[in-house]
């Protein structure tokens, strides 16, 4: 039986949907009710609703944007029940290789550290930047893209192609064991490549004028220099390498990420 936790996420849904479509025994880890699947309530900030009783294998989404001792903690309690309980394999969905420089990169790395030196069996899986992200923090208006991406490339990927390869690895754990996977694009776009494809026109702006924006934006204390970290790690060309573990464990080319980017680019923005 396998336990998918941020369920009620976009990643950890899609990952449930993909092994419910595959036919895999699955149970969606929720705070929220979700559609479609049995499920459990599961709540990191809820030691006592960590029950993995039963799981043999533990899909760990990680618990999302908080300051770095909030997420650490809710990992640990994670990791621990995981022990406790029996589980025989963790899959943790962390940040890409390159990605150390990203403002939300340590408890990442802290996790990882946690779980390979843990009891389990694991898998790690370092995921790239959402296609879906980038095309948000695009946001164009009047038919000009004003961001600070500057003319670096980033090898983003598709929360699609993410979620699948998860439930890959989920459906045959014994295949992964103790293996780290840098979940990366095959090729790296840029700010103004998307802008040309769409028939905008792209200004790159300055990180300073930027944080003086989001500043301003009623955003959450800690969440203007982690997205401030997203634009200066692609503006400087950190996260424009490319790997092909992605392709290799879905067994096929990943999606192209240009028409998903350019799709939520139209949509309203959110962080």
């Amino acid at each position: 039986m396998i336990l998918v936790t941020g369920a009620s996420g976009q990643l950890g849904h899609a990952i449930v949907e993909r092994l419910v479509d595959a036919g895999r025994p699955v149970v969606a880890g929720t705070r929220r009710p979700v559609a479609g699947s049995a499920q459990r309530h599961i709540d990191f900030d809820e030691p006592v609703s960590l029950d993995f009783t039963g799981f043999a294998t533990v899909v760990m989404v990680s618990a999302g944007y908080a300051e770095d001792d909030v997420v650490i903690a809710r990992h640990e309690n994670v990791v621990a029940a995981a022990e406790r309980d029996g589980v025989e394999h963790l899959i943790y969905t962390s940040v890409a290789t390159d990605g150390d420089h990203l403002g939300f990169s340590v408890a990442h790395r802290w996790t990882e550290r946690r779980i390979q030196g843990s009891t389990l069996r694991w898998t790690i899986l370092r995921n790239g930047l959402y296609a879906e992200l980038f095309g948000s923090l695009l946001a164009p208006s009047e038919g000009v893209i004003t961001a600070p991406f500057g003319f670096g490339a980033v090898a983003v990927v598709t929360r699609a192609d993410l979620a699948e390869a998860a439930a890959n690895v989920a459906s045959e754990p014994d295949r992964h064991i103790n293996r780290v996977y840098d979940l990366v694009g095959a090729r790296a776009i840029t700010a103004d490549q998307i802008a040309r494809v769409a028939g905008l026109v792209y200004q790159p702006a300055s990180l300073g004028s930027h944080r003086a924006a989001l500043d301003e934006s009623g955003l959450l204390p800690f969440q203007p220099a982690m997205l401030l970290s997203i634009y200066s790690s692609v503006a400087h060309g950190i996260l424009s390498r490319t790997t092909t573990d992605l392709g290799d464990l879905l067994g096929r080319s990943p999606s192209d990420p240009e028409l998903t980017v350019i799709r939520r680019m139209e949509q309203p923005a959110t962080v």
